[in-house]
């Protein structure tokens, strides 16, 4: 990386040129209003410099909107979609087009789509892929494209992050549980290649458990509302001792929960206790009422792309935005 050249942008070549970036962008465009010595100067530079335009020079003569990367997990997913759809908005409202790179919850996929963005020459990125770690986005910074990284903490000069609390919410919630008399054991359900947010908060889970000298369990579970739902009705059709506090990744998989515990003739919440970590609109909309953790990931969406267009314009003060999650307290817990 370190024998990378920075990319050469169209402000360089106007302050060597000693012209205005119209003027650049008139030669680049091979607009005739501009002198031939004008011409013949910025020509030099451009090659002297080893300038490749980019959409941000062609959108300056010929209101084409530059190209922003979004990198994100499946668009399937509720909350996925909805920050996609912030994102989405901003851009319209500042003439960006879109790119979107989209994964499989797999990291080496994940890395494969990291190449495509800097061989796609993008002005700027947002990632939200929770499967990259620091090291992996920082290979874009490092071409200098300006990214935006949610859900992941990274610094540096082109970059700037998003962070979602939901490990410190999560041990809150598991404190006041336990001192408001929750009593029933409480279960983590692990869903593979979920990413590093659900990683963060199982080590949070055990961590809260450990300091206060009680005892969480961790069982393994589908990422799939159908699998889940077949595996609990099992389990709770065994009788009510199956019961318990159970904390799941996201609605779908807490719906499955309780819906089993239903089916197996078990009550809601009295026997069995149900917590979604990422809730999104169903939660409001499952019966009973989903106990969820929400964050507004529409306006997350808006608060990456309104920092990305910062980034382009070097006008980015604050690089870190945290956001807390707001718990929502449905009927699938006891009122404390």
């Amino acid at each position: 990386m370190q024998n990378l050249k920075d990319r050469i942008t169209i402000y360089q070549v106007a302050r060597a040129a000693g012209v205005s970036l119209a003027t650049v962008s008139r030669v680049i465009n091979n607009r005739e209003s501009v002198a031939p010595a004008t011409r013949k100067k910025v020509e030099a530079t451009i090659t002297a410099l080893g300038y490749k335009p980019s959409g941000l020079a062609q959108a300056l003569a010929t209101n084409r909107t530059t190209n922003i990367g979004v990198v994100i997990p499946s668009a399937n997913y509720v909350y996925i979609a909805n920050m996609l759809s912030g994102i989405t908005e901003v851009a319209r409202e500042k003439n960006y087009t879109l790119t979107l790179f989209s994964t499989s919850h797999s990291r080496e996929e994940a890395l494969s789509m990291i190449d495509k963005v800097i061989t796609t020459h993008v002005d700027g990125a947002i990632i939200f892929d929770d499967q990259l770690g620091p090291e992996d986005v920082k290979q874009i910074a490092s071409y200098n494209i300006p990214t935006v990284v949610v859900d992941n903490k990274i610094s540096g000069e082109h970059v700037g992050d998003i962070h979602f609390s939901y490990d410190a919410a999560i041990r809150k919630f598991i404190i006041d549980y336990y001192e408001k008399g929750g009593n029933k054991p409480m279960t983590f359900l692990h869903a593979h290649n979920t990413g590093r947010l659900l990683s963060r908060c199982e080590k949070q889970f055990v961590k809260t458990h450990q300091d206060l000298g009680r005892e969480g369990k961790m069982i393994n579970c589908s990422d799939s509302y159908t699998h889940t739902y077949n595996d609990f009705l099992d389990l709770f059709r065994e009788g009510p001792q199956n019961g318990g506090c159970f904390i799941c990744y996201r609605d779908s998989i807490a719906a499955a929960v309780e819906n089993a515990a239903g089916d197996a003739g078990l009550r809601v919440p009295e026997d069995v206790e149900v917590v979604s970590l990422v809730g999104t609109k169903y939660a409001y909309i499952c019966r009973p009422k989903i106990t969820s953790f929400h964050i507004d990931m529409v306006d997350a969406g808006r608060r990456a792309m309104y920092m990305l267009t910062d980034l382009l314009h070097d006008e980015l003060i604050e690089k870190t935005a945290r956001i807390e999650p707001r718990l929502f307290i449905g009927d699938s817990t006891i009122k404390r």
